[in-house]
């Protein structure tokens, strides 16, 4: 993916929230590079970074996990919340960025309403390929942790029957399934034999039906509730 070709077409706001003044300079400089990027904000701990999220209402926030004050998951957990007071639900994406290759901060990032999970020695070209992907509405997460994380939801978390996919139609669950084995919409389309846009249509009713913010929640629900299960 050609990153700046892509991102020129819009403008994304971003605010950068990590304790490192060096990190936020490394990050500052890389995205204030492209075209349809540009840095709105620098947050050195979690509650600047919920500050600044009310303030500039950016499209992202890279929100590192350990700062003080307020840690990264507590901050994006207050960020996105479902609460209809909240004037900033569904609006600001978070995209976790993170020194640490360790599966509970991913669980409880993915958990608390990030929409995305890097770590910080992905290359740059990575990163605003992230940063658009998540103000896109999409999700990420950084691939060496892919596999761990599904793989410790089949070992670790129970799987009740949620009463909710009783809703979803045949086609939805077919649909879910291959959301939760990671296949984008073009590979879903292929491989059902509808058009993408029906695909399109069909992800976003599943999302409404479980109560799910975006395909990262739908990957989680399906794994916890034994939609799917590694090597399924």
């Amino acid at each position: 993916m050609n990153s700046a070709g892509s991102i020129a077409q819009q403008r994304l706001r971003i605010v950068l929230a990590d304790d490192q003044a060096l990190v936020r300079a490394g990050l500052r400089m890389i995205i204030d590079t492209q075209p349809g990027m540009v840095v709105v904000g620098e947050a050195i701990n979690g509650l600047e970074a919920v500050a600044l999220a009310q303030e500039q209402s950016p499209d992202v926030l890279i929100m590192d996990i350990q700062m003080p004050v307020l840690d990264g998951i507590e901050a994006t957990r207050r960020i996105v919340r479902h609460d209809p007071s909240n004037p900033l639900r569904s609006v600001v994406k978070v995209l976790v960025l993170t020194t640490f290759d360790r599966d509970d901060y991913l669980h409880e990032a993915l958990r608390a309403g990030a929409s995305g999970f890097l770590l910080k020695n992905s290359p740059p070209e990575r990163l605003l390929d992230a940063v658009v992907s998540v103000a896109a509405g999409d999700s990420l997460v950084d691939p060496a942790m892919t596999r761990r994380l599904l793989d410790s939801f089949t070992s670790r978390v129970p799987r009740p029957v949620s009463p909710l996919l009783a809703t979803l139609t045949d086609r939805e669950h077919e649909v879910l399934r291959a959301v939760a084995r990671g296949w984008s919409n073009s590979e879903i389309a292929e491989q059902l034999f509808i058009g993408e846009s029906t695909v399109k249509t069909h992800v976003s009713s599943v999302l409404v039906k479980l109560g799910l913010r975006d395909r990262v929640q739908a990957v989680v629900f399906a794994y916890e509730h034994g939609v799917t299960t590694p090597g399924s």
